[in-house]
């Protein structure tokens, strides 16, 4: 589904990632954690196109119209309502505005925005739009979903929830996701695999991590098993070396 080949990426003389390759397969959830200025949002915008290798290369499996993108912060059009922001995408890739609407109001009421479609969204909580954000891009249907800490400032109890309904339909579908995250017990609840990234600048990739809890997955009751407080035993103990010595 991906490929990064000895990706080397960034803004000046010194590059933020240097010779990072990491693979996502089909149908597999991947996340990259590692300290801050480690250069994972620019590795997913880089994969879209939005940031331009130094060197390296981007293998995609699929078309670029074909990854859907949840940023940390939602992109909601404010002059539209809940039901227009799920559906323009929609739009703008060819589907009928009439159809376009009705497949939006349904993805509206499966992430359990029932009776908010025509709220603006100052109208809505912050849990509330992000849910329409993820709406809006679910409901293109991608086969590899790029998330950059969508639901950081969400408190537990809703994060909960909305990491359910994405893994549910992850699962469901078979989509491949590639996960930023800096919650190491996130990672490990929801992810196949986790790549660890060394301190930047000049960050490589320092360890990957196989996690061998069975799908379909529940990503809170999965914490009980007693590999997972090994496994995140292990990911702290490695991410702190990262932290303090800069080690690669």
């Amino acid at each position: 589904m991906l490929k990064v080949e000895r990706l080397t990426l960034g803004y000046g003389v010194t590059p933020v990632l240097e010779g990072v390759a990491l693979e996502v397969a089909p149908g597999e959830f991947v996340s990259l954690v590692g300290p801050s200025g480690s250069g994972k949002s620019s590795l997913l915008r880089a994969i879209v196109g939005l940031v331009t290798p130094q060197t390296g290369q981007i293998i995609r499996g699929l078309e670029l119209e074909e990854i859907g993108f949840l940023f940390q912060d939602d992109a909601l059009l404010p002059w539209r309502t809940a039901r227009q922001n799920v559906a323009l995408g929609l739009c703008i890739h060819g589907v009928p505005r009439k159809e376009a609407l009705e497949e939006a109001e349904a993805w509206l009421v499966k992430l359990g925005l029932s009776g908010l479609s025509d709220r603006f969204p100052y109208q809505l909580s912050g849990g509330q739009r992000k849910r329409v954000a993820l709406a809006q891009v679910l409901a293109l249907k991608p086969r590899l979903l790029l998330m950059d800490e969508p639901f950081a400032s969400l408190d537990a109890i809703l994060r909960t929830q909305l990491t359910r309904d994405l893994l549910s339909w992850v699962e469901g579908e078979g989509v491949s996701v590639l996960l930023v995250t800096n919650d190491l017990e996130e990672a490990l609840s929801l992810s196949d695999r986790i790549y660890l990234l060394s301190k930047g600048p000049r960050a490589v990739l320092r360890r990957s991590y196989a996690v061998p809890f069975a799908r379909p997955r529940d990503p809170v009751g999965v914490r009980a098993d007693p590999r997972f407080g090994r496994l995140l035993g292990e990911l702290w103990k490695d991410l702190e070396e990262v932290v303090l010595c800069g080690a690669a």
